[in-house]
């Protein structure tokens, strides 16, 4: 009793800790943005599969950070580094803290798979099952035959002894340890075979019967047979875990980007696979002696492992395989035919490099259809007028068509050049790949820059329309060129033949491909150069335009808010009487609502049908409001170890739509949660007599008279 008693002071003495300092813990607020996902598998409004679908995004996020900001984490704690987090702890109580909450949300996931288990069959007429003497005969009969025929062959049981070396585990796959009985003599000695099940074995194996499907765990086939792997050999125990690794690794500045360069990143791609253990997942009666072994060959602890009750599954990214399954794919969420944008007349039938000419066109995806993008970089890579295209790559779509037609932009003879951020995490090796076809076709290639990462999305196409007039276009974004995600993501892009614009962008691929350094951008604000001191100087006009007794306001949507400098501003400004609104989706360090400190600041999270990845900074500007839209997060990382731009909205009809979308955000009562003052999120509720504003499906009812009314202060 005494020992709970001092567990529970210490415990209180953190929490005391947290909620003391002014800034959230970043990890903290991002495992609170999980839960909002998870919430959404929790709502029983939507489907089965919708809801499947959600558990599966939680589990995917989850895997994202253990490898990164847990990876990051146990940089400081292997190498002896201190570190203090925004919530003034020290990295060893930090983790402690971090990882009650981790272990916490574990068994919330493994409590809805749980009750969504137990919908499948009169849901959706499928359902999981792990347990093969609950099938029929020839049921069981077919998944002997699959194991002899396709699993046995693929199966390596790796020994470890003293005469085996510990075999090297692979990261995010099912890994079974066989523990066995030593008959060599020796008493109380066994030993462990490692059996890794291959990520090209299906999660699960489809049994169809008249009135469901069922799904077989490939665990399950492989545990009922895993003895052939093991003839004439007693078995102690068979546990299933899973193990995550260390992706978080840092570039060094190289001297030579063609080669040292990207034999380097190629070396660090390698590591990955290898790196320092982070997290193990086991199954619920995991073998004790496997895993006191485990903890001492991968130098982890009791904080490192995570138990899944019998109810739960390991790894619930495998769930993707249902949710994207042709016969259920109808029950997820139908995703809606987008709508044309607002900026194209209602008669739209002219080449759009001849429409630009005329006016800006907005496309805020998925509501507005990315074709209108696709169709731009298409008909100017076959155009004969267009003599060169550059532009910026973080991730492409499978089989991407950005890919494609700069293939045939080079077949005609066009100057193409792009930067691939081969840095862009996960995706690295995907773009290397995709980088290396275009550079063996004759494009100019640069591999982004060593010490930065390029995350700004622009693209520039320089058209000669006559022997005197030349016309540049671009395409100025907060998304990636991606088909795929455009269809999932909020994002805004701007395509313009403004001359203000052009000289703009083409200054900034100048400094991203050589060494150019220009004094000034007319409208862009660009990272590292001085992103965080010009919106430090935007927040500033509000300060000042408040203290003379002028309306103020600041209104920014964004993915994720942690750099101390501008939330210390954002205080400042609250305190000044500034009224401050912030759409966040995901990570917020900064605490709203505090008594003295940010009474004027509410903060507002939405998660729902699509994931909100838009980003718009609006400063009221004494009734002249400045707009901004771009690529870049209020982060530490945006403004000192990316390239990143902003760029401000001319156009006012764009402008209006841009203040319409944070309108829009700021009314949704269906997707929306509040963030307290203790840094949690409350969702928040329909209120009796109120109408339901669900932003993901208005957006497509905004018309163009809307527009003409919008404001925000």
């Amino acid at each position: 009793m005494p020992e709970i008693a001092m567990i529970d002071r210490e415990s209180e003495k953190v929490e005391n800790q947290i909620q003391k300092s002014d800034l959230i813990s970043r990890d903290l607020s991002w495992l609170g943005f999980n839960e909002r996902v998870l919430d959404q598998a929790k709502n029983e409004n939507r489907s089965l599969v919708d809801r499947l679908k959600f558990l599966a995004i939680t589990a995917s996020n989850f895997d994202e950070f253990f490898m990164v900001r847990v990876g990051s984490l146990y940089n400081y704690l292997d190498y002896g580094k201190s570190r203090t987090d925004y919530s003034g702890l020290d990295e060893y109580t930090f983790k402690k803290k971090l990882f009650h909450e981790v272990r916490r949300f574990v068994e919330g996931q493994n409590a809805v798979f749980s009750e969504l288990s137990d919908l499948m069959f009169q849901d959706a007429g499928f359902r999981i099952e792990r347990d093969l003497s609950r099938l029929e005969a020839s049921e069981r009969k077919e998944l002997k035959n699959y194991f002899k025929e396709t699993v046995f062959p693929m199966l390596t049981p790796m020994a470890f002894d003293s005469y085996h070396t510990f075999p090297v585990l692979l990261n995010k796959i099912l890994i079974f340890g066989v523990v066995t009985e030593d008959q060599s003599g020796n008493e109380n000695s066994n030993k462990l075979s490692l059996v890794q099940i291959p990520k090209n074995l299906s999660r699960f194996y489809e049994l169809r019967r008249e009135d469901c499907a069922v799904f077989v765990p490939i665990e399950s086939v492989i545990r009922e047979y895993i003895h052939k792997l093991f003839r004439n050999v007693p078995i102690m125990s068979v546990s299933l875990f899973r193990i995550t690794r260390n992706g978080d690794f840092t570039l060094e500045e190289s001297e030579d980007i063609e080669t040292n360069f990207l034999e380097e990143l190629k070396s660090k791609l390698k590591s990955r696979k290898t790196g320092r253990v982070v997290r193990v997942e086991t199954e619920e009666g995991a073998d004790v002696w496997m895993l006191d072994l485990l903890k001492g060959k991968l130098e982890i602890d009791d904080d490192n492992i995570f138990t899944v009750s019998d109810a739960g599954l390991i790894d619930f990214t495998s769930l993707w395989q249902i949710v994207k399954h042709p016969e259920y794919r109808h029950l997820a969420n139908p995703l809606r035919e987008p709508v044309k944008s607002l900026s194209l007349p209602d008669d739209q039938d002219r080449d759009i490099l001849e429409l630009l000419k005329t006016k800006d066109v907005l496309v805020h995806s998925p509501y507005h259809s990315y074709e209108i993008f696709l169709d731009l970089l298409e008909r100017a890579c076959e155009d004969p007028k267009v003599l060169s295209i550059k532009m910026t790559i973080y991730r492409l779509a499978d089989n991407s068509r950005v890919t494609a037609a700069l293939l045939r932009a080079l077949e005609n003879g066009k100057h193409v050049s792009v930067l691939f951020e081969v840095k862009a995490r996960f995706d690295e090796e995907n773009n290397l790949r995709e980088a290396k076809r275009l550079q063996n076709a004759g494009c100019f290639v640069i591999y982004g820059m060593s010490h930065l990462k390029t995350h700004t999305k622009l693209l520039l196409i320089v058209r000669k329309d006559s022997a005197k007039r030349i016309t540049r276009y671009v395409h100025m974004a907060s998304g990636n060129f991606n088909e795929d995600t455009a269809k999932l993501y909020t994002d805004l892009a701007l395509m313009s033949t403004n001359e203000v614009y052009a000289r703009d962008v083409a200054e900034f691929f100048n400094v991203i491909t050589g060494h150019s350094d220009p004094s000034y951008y007319e409208n862009l604000i660009t990272a590292p150069r001085d992103m965080r001191n010009q919106l430090l100087d935007l927040i500033g006009v509000e300060i000042e335009n408040a203290k003379n007794g002028k309306k103020a306001g600041v209104v920014i949507k964004l993915n994720s808010l942690q750099d101390k400098d501008v939330i210390a501003k954002l205080y400042e400004a609250s305190n000044a009487g500034v009224q401050i609104r912030l759409i966040v989706r995901g990570i917020c360090c900064l605490r709203p609502g505090r008594e003295g400190l940010s009474e004027n600041i509410k903060v507002r999270s939405i998660v729902g049908d699509y994931l909100e990845h838009s980003r718009i900074y609006y400063f009221h500007n004494g009734g002249s409001p400045k707009v901004y839209c771009g690529s870049a997060d209020v982060m530490v990382r945006s403004f000192d170890r990316r390239l990143e731009s902003l760029f401000l909205v001319l156009d006012d009809k764009v402008r209006a739509e841009m203040m319409c979308v944070l309108d829009y955000n700021l009314k949704d009562n269906v997707n929306a949660y509040q963030m307290l003052e203790d840094g949690a999120f409350r969702k928040i509720q329909v209120e009796e007599g109120e109408e339901e504003f669900n932003l993901h499906e208005q957006m497509y009812n905004l018309t163009k008279k809307e527009l003409k009314t919008i404001k925000l202060f």
